[in-house]
């Protein structure tokens, strides 16, 4: 069964100024025609086909003239009868002629806009998981930005001097790693400057977990081991470039021109269990890798970060947890316009952790941290070298109140100039030599 229908509509709005003897600018008019087609909706497979042309008027002296007209196609489908599998997607395309009683060069427009979702559920919830891709077109706001002080612990900036003039530039702000230096937040203004822009988006996640199968496995040593194992895997790209004549719709294309870009976001992040649904022991490996250009008013500005990361788990008596986190990463920040600001960290940290629990009134908590950080030799080579010891205890005295008391010495080595952007990353907010945290924290 198929539903054909046609709409129509029309409204005009005239408001005259007598005196003047022309129409004023609140006066308008348009007219929409319209026809669709749509299969049955009821159905959990439909879909539908919809067109409809679109002409504006706006006034010019004593009467209304046309501004533009726009034709509007749109498709959209659902595919839900299969539970295992299931699609949707939508598509809209667009083009726009303008008149040139109001733009004398002024070329049509065509604009496209698409979302796609699929959604896998197979073998029992062996895989599961989920995709989302969207493309469109449209204006992008040209931003700048300042910082502006707020009170102690309620911003995430802080300002450090390093020119010693006491005047706030943009490359002296770092984000806070203590309250009492979070004064300052970061204020986007938008400009009246507008960029035609096109844009994709890919996201998925997939898990994989075999124990959904076990009854497939005869080999008692075989299930044993291939039933512990969890991956789970997911990725976000995020694009936006300068808009030309053709549409950019591979987010994999990753060589875009500085020229042509906007902006570019992409998170790549992986782990590998092994027993995790176990309260005894367990392993888990992971990978993390993100990279982010962005166009500011002073120019890009680059981020990248490689994380592997390794935690061994184990429980002895249900009080006494013990934990092995060793971490390998490299972090690097390109910004042309602020050379003081670059850098290209190495790092490398490992820390064994005890925590014991007695019921949900207390846990104690203590470990020790040693991190190396090494920057490339061509932003300045510095090293440092921490050991820290942490202890941490909370107590919950009834349902709705408890008490959090930490405390940390650290011991840094340092190597390399102390006032710097590097620097601070690299101390975390700290000073080379030794060091003493301790936070209490009463919640009612």
């Amino acid at each position: 069964m198929y539903q054909i229908g046609f709409s129509y509509l029309l409204e005009n709005n005239l408001q005259r100024n007598y005196i003047a003897d022309t129409l004023t600018p609140l006066s308008f008019s348009f007219e929409n025609i319209g026809f669709f087609i749509k299969s049955n909706t009821a159905k959990k497979n439909n879909w539908a086909f919809t067109y409809f042309s679109r002409q504006d008027q706006l006034p010019m002296g004593k009467q209304l003239m046309q501004k533009d007209r726009s034709n509007n196609y749109n498709f959209t489908t659902q595919l839900l009868q299969n539970n295992n599998h299931q699609f949707r997607f939508n598509v809209t395309y667009r083009e726009l002629i303008a008149s040139k009683n109001f733009h004398q060069n002024y070329n049509s427009e065509k604009s496209l806009l698409g979302r796609f979702e699929y959604t896998i559920n197979e073998w029992n919830g062996f895989i599961t998981g989920n995709t989302l891709y969207e493309l469109g077109s449209g204006q992008e706001q040209r931003r700048d930005f300042s910082y502006i002080e707020v009170p102690a612990g309620r911003g995430e900036y802080a300002w450090i001097d390093y020119n010693n003039d006491g005047i706030p530039q943009l490359n002296e702000f770092e984000i806070a790693l203590f309250p009492d230096q979070a004064k300052f937040i970061k204020v986007f203004t938008p400009t009246n400057q507008f960029i035609k822009a096109n844009y994709n988006q890919f996201n998925y996640n997939l898990n994989i977990s075999p124990r959904a199968l076990s009854n497939a496995f005869h080999n008692k040593k075989i299930k044993n081991i291939v039933t512990r194992l969890t991956a789970q895997s997911s990725m976000q790209i995020g694009k936006k470039i300068i808009a030309t004549d053709y549409i950019s719709a591979n987010p994999f294309k990753g060589n875009v021109e500085d020229t042509a870009l906007i902006s570019l976001n992409n998170i790549f992040n992986n782990t590998l269990s092994f027993n995790r649904f176990s309260s005894i022991w367990g392993i888990d490996i992971s990978n993390v890798r993100s990279f982010s250009k962005a166009l500011l008013t002073y120019g890009f500005e680059s981020r990248t970060l490689t994380n592997w990361q390794i935690r061994l788990r184990a429980t002895i008596k249900k009080q006494y947890t013990f934990e092995i986190i060793q971490k390998l990463s490299n972090n690097s920040l390109a910004t042309p316009k602020f050379a003081n600001r670059n850098y290209d960290l190495a790092t490398s940290s490992i820390e064994p952790k005890i925590t014991y629990t007695y019921a949900t009134k207390l846990r104690l908590l203590t470990s020790f941290l040693y991190t190396t950080k090494t920057n490339a030799f061509v932003y300045g080579g510095e090293t440092s070298n921490s050991n820290a010891l942490n202890i941490e205890a909370k107590y919950n005295a009834v349902n709705n109140t408890s008490l959090l008391a930490k405390f940390t010495y650290s011991n840094i080595n340092f190597t390399g100039l102390p006032n710097t952007s590097v620097s601070y990353i690299m101390l975390d907010g700290l000073l080379p030599g030794k060091n003493f945290l301790w936070t209490v924290e009463l919640t009612k």
